[in-house]
């Protein structure tokens, strides 16, 4: 047995940065931990236990394994794990952003223009989506993530202690600041679209105010939607389908019940989408009690709830569209299944948590022509 460790790692929140105190040395890794969580400070304490037995249990979350300073500056722009550490505040803060979100958000708007059936290769229809573009993504999907990265400092503190939060690279008034200033920014350009559009009710402002308390409480406390991985990967999918759809389509079109639906299923799909970034989650989720679908099911059954609720949902819209008298729009989605599911078997299935990035990278482009498909359908 190892011999007992007495250090204990203490991280302080402060406007200005975490400090570490007392660190462990690298040849006394102790395990299991527990952790305490204040507004001020995150506490982890590592209890007596065989060295041994740690290292087969607690993955390597030194910088260089996870990226680090040894790691890539295209992944801590686009905000993927792998990243470099950056000091430069401005390029932490895109980090935060997460810019890898934003083309579905941008897409989304897209889709909507195209069910619309109204948009035009004109000046201004390309301007007024170019501004929905920027507010769908930039502006509410940057609020959305540097929201979601602040709620979960605690459990990054365990799974990615190198991110910019955690790792002290950005300051609690810096955060806090840039979550106002993104918020703000998206629902003033959603105004702006309205008075633009010329509508007499401001649609596109309630669905900027209803997607950011949306995204409160997915992330936030009491509620914390994400606590349930069913519930909270469903807002997610929405947030990431539905809304910009209809944003788009609200822009340059009427909004109709049939549409609602139909994206709303859709979503179903967005929901096996955002169980891909749970996995890799897992020991955080575990340590805090967030009930995610791999920790409640186990990875090898949360996987094929995964990708079966991808592949089913598209399915059932294929279904959709040739029952609507659109068999060729049907086909053509269905023909965009098969690569998803040859890339779900060749990355996904075998290791969600190595392939994530190349399986997203290799199979999501034919989700979202897909959904594009769909769009043209329904305008037709």
């Amino acid at each position: 047995m190892a011999s007992a460790l007495n250090g204990v790692l203490s991280i302080r929140l402060s406007d200005a940065s975490w400090s570490i105190s007392n660190p462990l040395r690298t040849s006394q890794l102790a395990s299991p931990i527990s952790v305490s969580f204040t507004p001020r400070r995150l506490v982890v304490r590592a209890t007596e236990t065989d060295t041994n037995e740690v290292k087969a249990k607690v993955p390597d979350k030194t910088p260089a394994a996870a990226g680090g300073s040894s790691g890539s500056s295209i992944n801590q722009i686009l905000g993927i794990k792998g990243a470099k550490q950056e000091t430069d505040k401005w390029k932490i803060r895109v980090q935060l952003t997460k810019p890898v979100t934003w083309p579905p958000l941008v897409w989304g708007v897209v889709c909507g223009a195209a069910a619309s059936g109204n948009f035009h290769w004109s000046l201004d229809d390309m301007a007024r989506a170019l501004v929905c573009m920027l507010m769908s993504g930039p502006c509410l999907t940057g609020y959305t993530q540097t929201l979601n990265d602040w709620y979960d400092r605690e459990i990054d503190a365990i799974n990615e202690p190198y991110r910019p939060i955690p790792s002290g690279a950005i300051s609690e008034f810096e955060v806090i600041t840039q979550i106002w200033v993104l918020l703000l920014a998206g629902l003033g350009l959603a105004g702006l679209l309205d008075v633009w559009a010329g509508h007499d009710v401001p649609v596109l402002f309630y669905l900027a105010v209803g997607g950011s308390l949306l995204s409160y409480i997915y992330s936030a406390p009491p509620l914390k939607l994400k606590q349930n991985g069913w519930i909270g990967n469903f807002a997610l999918g929405a947030s990431y389908i539905s809304l910009p759809w209809w944003a788009g389509q609200a822009l340059f079109g009427t909004l109709t019940p049939d549409i609602i639906v139909l994206t709303l299923l859709y979503s179903i799909a967005g929901l096996g989408i955002a169980i891909v970034n749970d996995f890799k989650s897992v020991e955080g989720d575990r340590a805090l009690g967030l009930q995610s679908l791999p920790v409640a099911f186990g990875t090898e059954t949360a996987k094929w709830i995964c990708v079966g609720a991808i592949d089913v949902t598209q399915i059932s819209v294929a279904g959709y569209l040739l029952g609507g008298g659109k068999p060729y729009y049907a086909l053509a989605l269905l023909g965009l299944i098969i690569p998803q599911v040859f890339f779900q078997f060749k990355y996904f299935l075998k290791d969600p948590v190595k392939y994530d990035v190349k399986y997203q990278a290799s199979a999501q482009p034919f989700l979202v022509l897909g959904l594009l498909v769909t769009a043209l359908a329904t305008s037709s």
